[in-house]
């Protein structure tokens, strides 16, 4: 066989349902390989959108996602999609096609060194330079992308060395051994937890990763501290768990903050310094953290750690757990967020004002969707709300992209989301902004028959950074553009489209858009300004 050929043997070794990709004349000999492989190839509309999917597609099944471009353009089309996996941790695999080897010593067409290009938003990447390094080569980037923590790793592969012929085999893919901290650290981190008056847990998507949701609900169930998730963490423990603070993240003085305003220490779990930064809930770097997680913490002045728990989460909890007991400390104040937080959802269930309020869509899309349903936020206004208000029974489904947060994440990432999971109803929240940044993959969930809905907030500007411009300056400047009809461009794309003009109507558009289990669209108009709510200090909550 040649080295495409190979190189797809051993992709199909690992398990690999699809790729995701675009192709392209440097990758065609991979494309003519797949024709005949059990990997199915997923064409999109764009090489972003394709590393959009497989990011998904590996942090719902924790199999790295595998994703395709040519070289060039269609590489560095591919690296925010790959960049957003990284960061996010997602495990991936991204592969690109290069030109040939003859051509790398000088300017040549649609040439740029990959290698050194992808480095800095990948955990590895190599270029295969010769066959037979070729399995070495695949191993070791799905090895690395699908060990803590999750991420992405990338292959080059030369248009002149795939189609050479190679004798070589793929390499059988090994478990490695778990670690787990000494018993001693264990006890360390217990006696520490009983003496803190105001402990509270800051639960991370690491939980969900490291499988070990539930050794942390029985912890919380036993201990009874207070736990409030990121927004990768949501549904860690059910937001109806009375110890549940809901989700932090939003920034400001929101409800949250008075939890860890009144702390005097913050316990870290599977927790990701890049999603919410420490100088956000530890700004004068005074509480103490102890970090349980699998790798040490990144050095951060607000981040004062002084204790870290390494290894296995599901072992190190289930240790924890056995050690911690319930100590009799004034929790008036968790009761107290929970009301205010949800007295605000409780409130806006039957709002009537137009354009409709986020906390009103929020409550109907809450209202109609299972609890095991997943909803994904794109980046924008709207995803602050999600993560807010939008309150989860189970891991995994809110999905909010909060490392790189990049808009447009969330079509694909539906598509992917509705082929892992066929037997739930999906939902890709948007705002008319990240909408159109990856709008044309409607036609790639029609074509798959994907019966996904696309709940689009329409306000004619990029809502989040007005929000911040009134924030900082009072006043908004160069954020509005225009929109097309969205009913006719939904519906050209075979997607069934409604558009509400009342509040009334959005809750029974929604259920007749579950009940109809067909690509749907719904163009919903919003109404930003609540978006100052969300950043007000909220002075009536004692601590």
């Amino acid at each position: 066989m040649n080295v495409a050929e190979l190189l797809v043997k051993c992709m199909e070794h690992e398990g690999v349902e699809y790729i995701f990709g675009v192709p392209g004349e440097e990758n065609i000999d991979v494309i003519n390989a797949l024709y005949d492989s059990t990997i199915e190839f997923i064409v999109t509309r764009h090489e972003t959108s394709a590393a959009f999917m497989a990011g998904t597609y590996g942090r719902l099944t924790g199999k790295p996602g595998v994703c395709l471009a040519t070289l060039g353009p269609g590489a560095t089309n591919l690296m925010t999609g790959v960049a957003n996996a990284n960061m996010d941790h997602d495990p991936l695999v991204a592969i690109t096609g290069q030109a040939g080897l003859s051509r790398h010593h000088k300017i040549s067409h649609q040439y740029y060194d990959l290698i050194n290009m992808y480095e800095p938003v990948t955990k590895w990447n190599a270029q295969i330079k010769t066959g037979e390094i070729t399995p070495e080569v695949v191993r070791k980037a799905f090895q690395v992308a699908g060990q803590e923590k999750w991420g992405a790793t990338h292959i080059d592969l030369p248009e002149d060395i795939a189609d050479m012929e190679v004798d070589a085999s793929p390499i059988k893919p090994t478990d490695r051994p778990h670690t787990e901290a000494s018993p001693k650290i264990i006890k360390r981190a217990a006696k520490l937890i009983e003496e803190a008056e105001h402990p509270i847990i800051l639960a991370g998507n690491g939980i969900t990763r490291q499988k070990a949701v539930d050794e942390m609900r029985s912890l919380i169930d036993k201990s009874h501290l207070p736990i409030v998730n990121s927004f990768m963490g949501k549904g860690t423990v059910p937001w109806e768990n009375e110890h549940s603070l809901l989700t932090a993240g939003i920034g400001g003085q929101d409800y949250i903050t008075c939890g860890f305003d009144s702390s005097d220490l913050i316990i870290t779990i599977g927790f990701d310094m890049a999603e919410y930064s420490p100088k956000d809930w530890n700004p004068d770097g005074k509480k103490s953290v102890i970090h349980i997680d699998t790798e040490e913490a990144e050095t951060d002045e607000n981040y004062p750690v002084i204790l870290s728990v390494l290894g296995d989460l599901k072992a190190n909890l289930q240790q924890l757990a056995g050690l911690l007991e319930s100590k009799d400390r004034n929790m008036d104040w968790v009761a107290g967020v929970r009301k205010k937080a949800l007295d605000e959802f409780e409130s806006y269930k039957d709002d009537s004002s137009f354009p409709v309020k986020p906390q009103k869509i929020i409550a109907d899309l809450r209202s109609v969707l299972k609890e095991e349903d997943i909803a994904i936020s794109d980046v924008g206004a709207h995803k602050m709300w999600m993560a807010r208000m939008y309150h989860c029974y189970e891991p995994n489904t809110c999905l909010i992209s909060n490392g790189l947060a990049s808009m447009g994440v969330a079509v694909p990432s539906a598509i992917a989301a509705k082929m892992v999971h066929p037997e739930r109803n999906v939902v890709a929240v948007c705002g008319d902004g990240s909408f159109q940044m990856t709008g044309a993959e409607l036609e790639t969930a029609k074509r798959l028959n994907l019966p996904i809905i696309v709940l689009m907030w329409r306000d004619d500007g990029y809502g989040l950074i007005e929000w911040h411009q009134l924030k900082k300056f009072d006043r908004a400047s160069y954020i509005k553009f225009g929109n097309p009809d969205y009913i006719q461009l939904a519906e050209s794309y075979g997607f069934e489209a409604m558009k509400i003009d009342k509040a009334e109507d959005l809750k029974p558009a929604l259920e007749e858009a579950i009940a109809m289990n067909k690509p749907v669209f719904i163009d919903c108009p919003v109404d930003y300004s609540e978006n100052m709510k969300l950043t007000e200090k909220l002075g009536d909550i004692i601590c």
